[in-house]
């Protein structure tokens, strides 16, 4: 809001910026919608029998298949025209290639790219081994936390670009659950910087709060993502 009033006197013609636009899957009737009540923070947790890598393994490996599903329920409207760019609220998000080239992309086309290299990683026998005695590589952790950060893209571009067609379809309480699921094991394990996920805060702080969450890495970012908010970001 600082920025804003800053931005209104400055301007010569005396015009006020737009306001930003309301975000219904903030709207309480809603957020409280989900498909279980179940403790999510207890169900994220590692189990003292369960090796860590193969946790992080079986749960980002279905982490990946069911975002890719929620996102196929609305792909039909996300399309080049109507997402030319991957952005989440006012932050646009851009592809690198595996030699580190920067590309602009549509969303549709960052998602591909997303389902494609993490479906080629999580199908690896070599990084996510699934016989008995293979061992996982030195770059595991390095490599689920790159597979988390663009999960969370994806789920964060759904709700900011196609909340109105999730709802339409009833399935937001699906997308609440997976997404405070997901928030919560990512935080357990520290996969993905609090920085990388404040475009997001102001849901994860409703939906998650009443999930047992500890305000690890969203209490501060929910007070000063507001201003962020005005900025355009690219990442």
């Amino acid at each position: 809001m600082v920025w804003l009033m800053r931005k209104s006197k400055g301007k010569p013609n005396g015009k006020k910026p737009a306001p930003e636009e309301k975000k219904l899957y903030l709207e309480p009737e809603y957020t409280k919608s989900r498909i279980t009540d179940f403790e999510f923070k207890e169900l994220v947790m590692l189990p003292r029998e369960i090796d860590l890598n193969e946790w992080l393994a079986s749960n980002t490996t279905t982490f990946f298949h069911h975002i890719n599903l929620q996102y196929s329920t609305i792909s039909e409207f996300c399309t080049g025209e109507s997402c030319q760019t991957m952005a989440v609220c006012n932050t646009q998000y851009y592809w690198y290639d595996e030699r580190g080239k920067k590309i602009k992309c549509t969303a549709p086309q960052y998602v591909d790219f997303v389902m494609s290299s993490v479906q080629k990683l999580v199908t690896d026998e070599d990084v996510f081994p699934t016989k008995y005695g293979k061992e996982f590589p030195n770059s595991f952790e390095s490599l689920v936390k790159k597979i988390c950060k663009y999960l969370f893209h994806v789920l964060a571009h759904i709700y900011s670009s196609h909340f109105k067609e999730t709802l339409a379809l009833e399935l937001h309480g699906h997308l609440n659950t997976l997404y405070t699921h997901f928030i919560l094991f990512i935080r357990e394990f520290n996969l993905v910087d609090p920085k990388e996920t404040t475009v997001m805060d102001d849901l994860t702080e409703v939906l998650c709060s009443s999930s047992g969450s500890s305000s690890n890495g969203s209490g501060n970012g929910s007070s000063n993502s507001a201003g962020a908010q005005n900025h355009v970001k690219e990442r």
